[in-house]
């Protein structure tokens, strides 16, 4: 059996093992939360390395692709730099494959439901998920991206793919070397929410991104909403479903009740694919077609 670990700074309260069958191949993933502990996290990947077919890096990236650009997070770098033999990934493959199919899975099985609301979405952060954020611009949806609102505390909308991509070209190399906390949740602050940037998700139709920066801000009524996310718990679902959310797409497969990470689920196809490596988009692409992975619907509401 094929072994995937995803080590997360993210909480431990979230961490999960199942055992899948992708391809004709058994595979066990699993998550390991340090509750924000990056230290600690680098310790485990020494510990594992060698001994597992893939990691992910979980609960951070080790950077953005922002139109072809990279830009690597050097707060993250440490997290992996015990890892000399197992393939590690962040999740970045998926985010510009299967997130990418999204926008048309709304379209074929709630395009008029979307349609009679108007297409307008809000994505928490869209340096972080490009493929996503182009493919809603692409699809036509107005468009708002809360980079500056959920990463800086920065009371600025950016509307247009333009102006993101001058924000990440402008803010990331400053961005990249802050402490990874104080841009995004860790530990126990991921189960923590302060509710804020209120009139953009009342605006919005579809709210969509990281669940973590979702849930984070969002408001008590979220009457009617379509959230598009992963790495969704049961408490989660409970959640949005509470909050009136009408629908949950999930980009990422739900499996034994949880929907992982991109990063997990990245990390599961390089273990089974094993080639020792990372793969590229258009290897991914290719085994998402032979799974028939497609973001997931549930109707909560």
């Amino acid at each position: 059996m094929k072994r995937a670990v995803s080590i997360s700074i993210g909480s431990s309260k979230r961490d999960k093992v199942v055992e899948v069958t992708l391809l004709g191949e058994k595979v066990r993933i699993e998550r390991i939360g340090t509750d924000g502990d990056m230290e600690a996290a680098a310790l485990k990947f020494k510990e594992l390395d060698g001994t597992v077919d893939a990691f992910g890096v979980g609960g951070a990236d080790l950077g953005a692709i922002v139109d072809g650009k990279w830009y690597t997070l050097h707060s993250v770098a440490p997290m992996a730099r015990f890892v000399k033999k197992t393939p590690l990934v962040d999740g970045g493959g998926l985010k510009n494959t299967l997130e990418n199919k999204a926008p048309a899975f709304l379209d074929q099985k709630i395009g008029d439901y979307i349609n009679s609301r108007g297409r307008k979405v809000l994505v928490t952060l869209g340096i972080d998920r490009w493929g996503l954020s182009r493919a809603f611009a692409d699809a036509g949806y107005e468009t708002i991206y809360g980079d500056l609102m959920f990463g800086l505390d920065i009371p600025i909308a950016i509307h247009k793919l333009s102006q993101l991509k001058f924000a990440a070209a402008l803010l990331m190399p400053i961005a990249s070397r802050l402490p990874f906390s104080w841009i995004y949740p860790t530990g126990e602050k991921q189960e923590k929410r302060t509710p804020k940037w209120g009139k953009y998700y009342t605006w919005a139709t579809v709210i969509a991104g990281d669940c973590h920066y979702i849930k984070r801000f969002m408001p008590d009524d979220l009457q009617g909403k379509v959230i598009v996310t992963n790495t969704t718990t049961p408490e989660d679902v409970a959640q949005f479903k509470k909050a009136g959310v009408k629908y949950l797409i999930t980009t990422t497969p739900v499996m034994d009740g949880r929907s992982f990470g991109t990063n997990m689920m990245e990390a599961a196809l390089v273990a089974i694919a094993g080639k020792g490596r990372a793969l590229s988009w258009d290897e991914l692409n290719e085994m998402l077609d032979k799974l028939g992975f497609e973001p997931q619907l549930q109707e909560l509401n």
